[in-house]
């Protein structure tokens, strides 16, 4: 069976499978190459962004025009496991110039967000532009002042350890 039958067959649940997975066919060359492609397809796109995440936690990086390939993908993304996944990643990815745009529109979608944990990680995902972006900066700044005040604890803590960091 092949990467992507194995994602898509993978019941979205189980971190030892899923685990696995990883384990199987990360050092594949192709790999990262392959998880990048399943995020545009739906049927695969939570398993490729815990593939995704579990990369870059497992220090591997991506190239430019691998990074632009994950942005390219930000509109197609569906589930908040995957959203939240994919916000994750983001410290990892280089947010070019002309991609920015696309970024900023998944960021300020996902700052909606019912789930908290997908509203506190869009927070970092606006730091991350603007850790990149610096044009970005004042309008982060001026969000994360108002989600102190609104915002639920996880929100919070996230946007501390923000704050913490240097921003």
């Amino acid at each position: 069976m092949s990467l992507q039958d194995e994602i898509i067959v993978w019941d979205g649940k189980s971190a030892s499978d899923i685990d696995k997975l990883f384990r199987s066919y990360s050092d594949d060359s192709n790999f990262i190459q392959s998880v990048i492609s399943l995020l545009k397809e739906i049927s695969g796109q939570k398993g490729a962004s815990w593939l995704l995440k579990a990369w870059f936690e497992n220090g591997y990086s991506v190239e430019p025009e691998q990074s632009s390939k994950i942005i390219d993908s930000l509109p197609k993304i569906k589930t908040w496991e995957t959203k939240l996944h994919v916000l994750q990643c983001l410290p990892y990815v280089s947010i070019l110039i002309k991609k920015k745009f696309v970024v900023e529109d998944f960021v300020r979608a996902s700052l909606k967000e019912k789930n908290k944990f997908v509203r506190a990680w869009a927070y970092n995902g606006f730091y991350e532009l603007a850790k990149q972006h610096p044009e970005y900066r004042a309008e982060a700044t001026a969000l994360f002042n108002a989600a102190i005040e609104h915002e639920a604890a996880s929100v919070k803590a996230r946007i501390r350890h923000i704050v913490k960091s240097g921003f």
